[in-house]
């Protein structure tokens, strides 16, 4: 009996630590999936995953919709919630991975590249396994989204085997070993997750990257993404690694302020990023220098140079001063500002002509707006007052001309945005 009794209580022992075991095991494991949703959340923001796959004013994050532009016609993001029909929820780990990494989808179909594949190919398999494991969940949404929609030859996924083999590099990202921590993991924010030179890397007409211009800017749905190389003037090299932190903190420093499509970036990406990884950003930036010299601008003429002076005091001057600095933090510095000096206009022209606001973040709040000048500026006074911001104290780039405004006025009276 007393053998029987001593059995029963080593055998509750024994279930009582088994069970023990199990619960701690288990919420190792707990522990474990909630350290990767959290890690896949933050890099989902990074990636700016929302930007592309959210539809404005649809109120479902991340179903798809939402229109990207590119040269060739227009595609539709496509819905990346858990939806097993509509969205990715029936997708393999492996199916997911290979989409963000080799620009395959499900079956091997190949993806257009305004899905950045071309630069998401660096991530490591963990980080894409840890978004996924994000997106897993977030609310499943029942959406479907034809993404192809784009003309006749260019609807044919098969001529994407030519274009990968001419401008698809895969591979994970190989750290410099002759580079700091802080320097490579900018490398793999820039180079990969962040995908920035997908706006501010030239393109040619195949819409591949000018790899030996790479970040030397780009013109992009109605806007230019400007160099951010360590040039001077027309890239980051007036700015400070502290002044670049600043920048894609709150989408302000002392002398810049965010606006349009990086102000938007700002608001759902960079603002949300630690600042260790700011600062990663900054110090491979700094790092880029320009491969190319800035070609000499041509001498605006004295004539319109008057014009715009005149017009600049009436109706700039008020918020950006007469020695074009501007008020730190609220209106961006035009005197020095690489912005202003672009090869190409089309910013200065986008906020001239429509307006902007400037981001608004937890950071700067405040978001000041630009008016709309479209309404009391003819394409010539628009022309003159733009070509003497560009050339006004020590500036110094091409001239705006009446064609170029007109131009922009029509494309940018048939956007939406």
């Amino acid at each position: 009996m007393r053998n029987a009794t001593s059995t029963l209580i080593v055998s509750a022992v024994g279930l009582f630590i088994s069970a023990a075991i199990g619960i701690a095991f288990a919420d190792t494991i707990d522990k474990q999936e909630f350290a990767q949703i959290q890690q896949g959340r933050y890099l989902t923001i990074v990636g700016d995953c929302a930007a592309c796959h959210t539809l404005l004013g649809s109120g479902h994050d991340f179903a798809g919709g939402r229109p990207i532009e590119t040269p060739f016609g227009q595609l539709l993001a496509p819905n990346i919630t858990p939806d097993k029909e509509t969205g990715i929820g029936a997708w393999t780990d492996d199916e997911f991975v290979n989409a963000l990494v080799k620009g395959t989808g499900r079956d091997g179909k190949r993806l257009y590249p305004a899905m950045p594949y071309t630069y998401y190919t660096k991530l490591t398999r963990d980080d894409a396994l840890a978004i996924r494991a994000y997106l897993n969940t977030v609310p499943s949404v029942r959406h479907l989204v034809k993404s192809n929609q784009l003309p006749f030859p260019f609807d044919l996924r098969v001529s994407l085997v030519e274009w990968d083999a001419l401008f698809f590099k895969p591979g994970t990202f190989r750290p410099d070993p002759n580079k700091s921590a802080e320097w490579n993991r900018g490398a793999y924010l820039v180079e990969g997750l962040n995908h920035c030179g997908a706006c501010h890397t030239p393109k040619d007409i195949l819409g591949g990257d000018k790899t030996r211009d790479a970040l030397h800017g780009y013109a992009l749905q109605g806007w230019f993404a400007p160099e951010i190389t360590n040039n001077s003037p027309r890239g980051l090299g007036d700015w400070s690694a502290d002044e670049i932190v600043a920048y894609l903190k709150t989408g302000h420093n002392s002398t810049n302020a965010a606006s349009g499509l990086m102000a938007e970036m700002i608001m759902r990406s960079s603002s949300h990023m630690t600042d260790a990884d700011l600062k990663a950003v900054a110090a491979y930036l700094k790092d880029k220098p320009s491969q190319k010299d800035n070609p000499a601008a041509a001498k605006p003429d004295e004539n319109v140079m008057k014009i715009g002076a005149a017009i600049y005091a009436d109706e700039c001057a008020g918020c950006h001063m007469a020695n074009g600095k501007g008020a730190a933090g609220l209106f961006p510095t035009l005197n020095g500002s690489a912005v202003v000096q672009q090869s190409d206009p089309a910013s200065l022209l986008h906020v001239v002509l429509r307006g902007a606001r400037s981001a608004a973040t937890d950071g700067a709040p405040t978001g000041a707006a630009m008016p709309e000048f479209a309404w009391i500026l003819n394409d010539a006074q628009v022309a003159a007052v733009l070509t003497y911001i560009r050339n006004a104290w020590g500036n110094a780039a091409p001239p705006v001309s009446a064609g170029e405004v007109g131009k922009a006025r029509h494309a940018l009276s048939e956007r939406a945005d």
